[in-house]
């Protein structure tokens, strides 16, 4: 064959086969290449943290709050309660004053309608009079005294022995001139239960206490104070002492200072 003339069938079919084999190792290549760029479905990212469910960390059990118990800021020593010139001085039939016949070194005439003229301390006298007025401009009623301080001598002449309706000499509240025996101007029921069923003995019952009055002898104390019921009977105590006795339900000086009762004498 000369070198002009064209290829015999067998380099022809070499060629063919050689043109084959090289457009295959081309395509395997193709695909070798993408199979190593395409990230297999079952291997792991090798920057990605697994997936985990997440486990809740258990919170303790929050502590249960008390509720505070409310502490008492009224001072109790803030006046004697054994000193007869002391507006907190407490007298009954285990307390006598001291000295016996004791007597308040400023009484003054209490300028309110009575039967007999009232003397007190001048505090509780101030503090009766501003009470009478009240009733009168808050409820239209007229009250009277019907008897307030009274000496060693007088608490000698009006005891009659009953213990449980007057107090022994050195002994009774209205010496220490703190105390007035109050009922209605006109009279009625003057000194009797039936006082405390009257206008003026309700009006007194729910009002003195912002005066700085406390209804002494409460009908349900008797075991406590020693004395029948006395609607009429108040004591002055100070209206610091009245309304914090008023708010913690306390109707008697001998629980609030958690003093014995004195249902008799010693």
């Amino acid at each position: 064959m000369t070198l002009g003339s064209s290829a015999s069938p067998r380099v022809r079919r070499n060629r063919m086969i050689a043109a084959v084999i090289g457009m295959v190792l081309v395509a395997a290549a193709v695909v070798w290449a993408i199979v190593a760029l395409t990230p297999s479905s079952g291997s792991a990212n090798p920057t990605a943290t697994p997936s985990q469910t997440p486990t809740a960390t258990p919170r303790p059990a929050p502590t249960a709050t008390s509720t505070p118990t409310p502490v008492d800021t009224f001072d109790k020593a803030a006046h004697s309660i054994d000193d007869p010139n002391s507006i907190w001085v407490v007298v009954d039939k285990l307390r006598p004053l001291n000295p016996a016949d004791f007597e308040p070194a400023d009484l003054v005439v209490v300028p309110v309608a009575h039967t007999w003229e009232p003397l007190m301390r001048a505090e509780a006298a101030d503090a009766v009079v501003k009470m009478f007025r009240a009733a009168s401009d808050e409820a239209g009623l007229s009250l009277a005294s019907n008897s307030a301080y009274r000496s060693y001598e007088a608490q000698e002449r009006v005891y009659d022995n009953d213990d449980e309706l007057t107090a022994r000499p050195g002994f009774s509240e209205h010496q220490t001139g703190l105390t007035m025996d109050i009922g209605p101007a006109s009279g009625n029921c003057a000194l009797a239960v039936c006082f405390a069923d009257t206008p003026e003995g309700q009006w007194l019952r729910d009002n003195a206490y912002r005066f700085g009055f406390l209804l002494r002898y409460p009908a349900d104390k008797v075991a406590v104070t020693g004395y029948q019921f006395e609607p009429w009977h108040f004591r002055y105590i100070g209206t610091d002492l009245s309304h914090e006795m008023r708010e913690q339900g306390v109707t008697t000086l001998e629980e609030f200072f958690g003093l014995p009762a004195a249902p008799d004498y010693a």
